[in-house]
């Protein structure tokens, strides 16, 4: 009797090996859980576990937002569920948060590295990040991992700086970690920019965004190479992380992520030192004057004081008698005709300025009320700085390529086509320097970020953050 090629290689006749083999995939299908997308079913509602900082999870103006928190809200979207915020106690907390099935996914800005991935089951990357030492400007000894010798690097327990630094270590590097139990990247961040402590690290995204707010900064090499933020599920949870995967496959697709990411870190490659701290500067020395009659236009018109602040800074930098050449005047650089059209008496009044302004600038953006914000906002900025003519042009340019006019990364790539004969020529309001109102808008969400990161509110206590930055104080002195 002739034997099968599966008895002849493996000694076992062709019923047992299929009885095997169907209680191998019985066995796999039993180890995927899928306990998650059953309670998310059950109850129409997903948990994501996060932390409350400036890149997971805040409340601005009685709103909550966040990088993470915006993600996870488009996710809850894409599924047709309601979110809820699990905020955990602590960085380490996190995955045993999961673990003890407290929220259905981690969203917290979490590198995915081998000892994590022992604990849960990740996604796919989402966003490319890399470490980096940070410094003070003027600390020009620091230039590569071999300057490191001999030196302490200040971190947060638990996370993957400290995996890296003590591969170093390993490597014959003679670094001293120095670890602080759950304080703030940014914490850390800060006590560089004030010399409290010498060194630090912190993942790109992070070290970029930062460094608007602590100029005094130097991001000096990164210390690793490139890694990936990922979101984690339960262990064996593979329907879920199926499901987050193909959420971010879509968002990749529609330029959604996009979207969500330049809210938070639009522009942080563009870094001007002189120019972030003359306008912290500034702020506290020209904006006192006028901040009153700023928040009065605001609430009469309904706009944030922080966006029209950085919306004047951007125009004037404060300057009443400022001028320029095509002959707008004042705080808020007002044409003659729009003066005028606002009932503006004299265009170097302050008061006048910003009441009449800030009425022009609520005039656009209800014309744009198509667009979603932030979207909405930035195209009527740059309707204040161009004029709204412009801005048709380039909406109808956006159009025509098959861009979404109603979006402002739409409208950053046509507007400087409106320099170009071959537009510019065909265009209702011809010729524009397009490139100027990018810029302009550019800059204002810029500031605009610095002014909002002294208004955001967390539930973590900054007490203990600057309790233990004094702390370190102490040591290092």
């Amino acid at each position: 009797m002739r034997t099968s090629m599966i008895e002849r290689t493996l000694g076992i006749p062709v019923k047992r090996w299929l009885v095997f083999m169907v209680m191998v995939l019985l066995c796999a299908f039993a180890c995927s859980r899928n306990e998650a997308t059953k309670r998310i079913e059950e109850t129409g509602t997903i948990t994501v576990i996060t932390r409350n900082n400036a890149h997971c999870y805040y409340t601005y103006r009685g709103q909550d937002m966040g990088f993470e928190y915006d993600l996870a809200k488009a996710f809850a979207d894409f599924l047709g569920v309601e979110l809820k915020v699990k905020v955990a106690a602590s960085w380490d907390d996190l995955l045993p948060s999961l673990e003890r099935g407290e929220g259905e996914f981690v969203a917290a800005s979490m590198t995915i590295t081998p000892s994590r991935s022992d604990r849960a089951d990740f996604s796919r990357e989402y966003l490319p990040v890399q470490q980096m030492v940070i410094v003070h400007k003027n600390n020009t000894k620091i230039r590569s991992t071999e300057d490191l010798d001999g030196k302490s690097v200040h971190i947060r327990r638990g996370t993957s700086y400290e995996e890296r630094l003590r591969e170093l270590k390993q490597e014959g590097r003679d670094v001293r970690i120095v670890l602080h139990e759950d304080v703030l990247t940014e914490a850390l961040i800060e006590a560089v920019a004030n010399r409290k402590i010498g060194i630090t690290i912190a993942d790109s995204n992070v070290a970029l965004l930062n460094r608007r707010y602590y100029p005094d900064i130097h991001i000096a090499f990164p210390v690793e190479i490139r890694q990936s933020l990922g979101w984690a599920v339960a262990k064996r949870e593979r329907a879920l992380r199926r499901k987050i995967n193909k959420f971010f496959e879509r968002i990749k697709q529609d330029g959604t992520l996009d979207d969500i990411r330049d809210r938070y870190y639009a522009n942080v490659e563009r870094f001007d030192h002189v120019d972030i701290k003359r306008f912290q500067e500034r702020m506290q020395t020209r904006l006192p004057r006028y901040k009153k009659t700023i928040k009065e236009a605001c609430d009469l018109y309904g706009f944030d004081w922080r966006l029209v602040a950085a919306l004047i800074y951007q125009e004037s930098q404060f300057n009443p008698w400022a001028k320029s050449f095509s002959g707008v005047r004042g705080l808020m650089q007002l044409t003659l005709p729009t003066a005028e059209d606002m009932g503006i008496e004299n265009r170097i009044n302050p008061r006048e300025s910003i009441m009449g302004g800030v009425r022009y600038f609520r005039e656009l953006h209800d014309l744009y009320d198509k667009a979603s914000e932030p979207d909405r906002t930035r195209i009527a900025l740059a309707a204040y700085n161009v004029g709204k003519g412009h801005v048709l042009d380039a909406r109808r340019i956006a159009s025509r390529k098959d861009l979404d006019p109603n979006k402002w990364s739409s409208l950053e790539k046509t507007l400087p086509l409106l320099s170009e004969p071959r537009y510019y020529k065909k265009s209702r309001f011809g010729y524009c320097r397009g490139r100027e109102p990018v810029i302009h808008v550019q800059n204002i969400v810029t500031y605009y970020d610095i002014l909002k990161r002294e208004a955001i509110e967390y539930s973590v206590m900054d007490e203990r953050d600057e309790a233990v930055v004094f702390h370190v104080e102490q040591e290092e002195e």
